[in-house]
């Protein structure tokens, strides 16, 4: 089966788009990239989105017409990587703006902007979103996601194997060995902190908005780390913080990096990029338990060369290199973790897993949307059975116990 899977991270920053086919059993399907594209978004946009993302004021008006751009980008990378509509299914998370993790005695929420149903009728194709609600309703985190796909996609290794997306958010997957006395460990996965979302913050204020981002990590390159300074960041209560945990922009944004840099005081801009990605690097390394033989990198980050050289040196005795060496680009990953989360809603698959987000069952992640005007047949051979919930449906039913 063919699905386009669709993805815009917490940097904002565009839209990947992967074509995959699927075969097989779900646990461990047959895969292959068909095409790929990534569509950035234009900058006005990203700015609403981040502004959104860190709790600006928005008035009604001003929300529906946030979702409604944000879907018709969600067409155009669509449509750029599936000129042809090959896809019979596509999977697409929408643009988060709020994460609220449960806490407090507090149920979790999670906000991601979409008009599925506008863009399933744009595509004409079947579109399977809103992935995080299930989990949620279930007392999860809602997040990370990705996890169960780490592991049906890449499969297991001879000792613990770490995947670690840098997008806005450092976000960790721990795969248990093939073979040996933990081969029956549960499967792990987090979010660490912060990755690119506050070093992106600061070389946009500290190049009055003419860059995006610190290209290839050469700014910080070439600062110096306050090392004692990352070690009190590192005892703040998120970073203490034990797993399931998840978090975004809510809480490593604009106000937290204003923090950060009134405790900085007047240090040269490169000093401070210095600190703030030493500062992704060791979140990411103290959370690595158990240590991983290797730790496969994906995301923008990746291409940050002093991100990476900082998580070499802060994670000895850990491989760490890109997880493009297995075939997966750094902007295909989660697109392609999306799209196997669709097959998997089509197949009646769990999606989550309880031992990641804490959640008390498994279950069906997603809804389907159809285009306005006609139901869609997937085709016969995409599972059997009744078809999935779709919009405006009740959500899909939960399957007690660990996927």
């Amino acid at each position: 089966m063919r699905v386009l899977g669709l993805m815009s991270g917490t940097s904002a920053d565009g839209v990947d788009a992967v074509l995959v086919r699927f075969s097989g059993p779900c646990a461990a399907p047959r895969w292959q990239i068909l095409a790929s594209a990534s569509r950035p978004y234009p900058a006005a946009l990203q700015q609403r989105l981040i502004e959104a993302g860190q709790g600006a004021a928005l008035d009604t008006a001003a929300l529906l017409a946030l979702a409604e751009a944000v879907t018709e980008q969600q067409a155009l990378a669509a449509q750029a990587c599936d000129p042809d509509q090959q896809a019979q299914l596509v999977g697409c998370h929408g643009q988060t703006v709020w994460h609220r993790p449960p806490q407090h005695q507090q149920r979790g929420a999670s906000l991601q902007l979409l008009q599925a149903p506008l863009l399933a009728t744009l595509l004409g194709q079947p579109v399977v979103f809103d992935f995080r609600a299930a989990d949620l309703a279930l007392g999860g985190q809602g997040a990370p996601l990705v996890p169960p796909a780490d592991l049906a996609l890449l499969g297991r290794t001879d000792g613990w194997r770490g995947v670690l997306n840098l997008g806005g958010i450092a976000n960790i997957t721990l795969i248990p060995p093939r073979a040996g006395p933990e081969q029956d460990a549960c499967l792990r996965g987090w979010d660490c902190g912060p990755a690119n979302s506050l070093i992106d913050l600061a070389v946009q204020r500290f190049s009055g908005g003419s860059l995006k981002h610190d290209l290839g990590g050469a700014w910080a390159g070439r600062g110096t780390a306050d090392e004692s300074l990352i070690h009190a960041w590192l005892q703040e209560p998120y970073p203490q913080q034990r797993p399931p945990k998840s978090t975004g922009r809510e809480l490593y944004g604009r106000s937290d990096l204003q923090r950060r840099l009134a405790q900085m005081g007047d240090r040269d801009p490169a000093d401070v990029l210095a600190t703030l990605t030493g500062f992704a690097a060791a979140c990411v390394a103290q959370d690595l338990q158990p240590r991983p033989l290797e730790l496969l990198v994906a995301g923008g980050g990746a291409r940050n060369q002093t991100l990476m050289a900082e998580l070499r040196r802060r994670c000895r005795g850990t491989i760490v290199r890109p997880l493009a060496d297995l075939g997966i680009a750094d902007q295909q990953r989660e697109a392609l973790a999306f799209a196997l989360l669709a097959w998997w809603h089509w197949r009646h698959h769990p999606g989550n897993a309880i031992s990641v987000t804490g959640a008390a069952a498994s279950a069906v992640l997603g809804l389907r949307a159809d285009p306005a005007g006609r139901v869609i047949g997937v085709g016969a051979g995409a599972g059997g059975g009744a078809p999935p919930a779709t919009a405006g449906a009740d959500p899909a039913a939960a399957v007690p116990g660990q996927p």
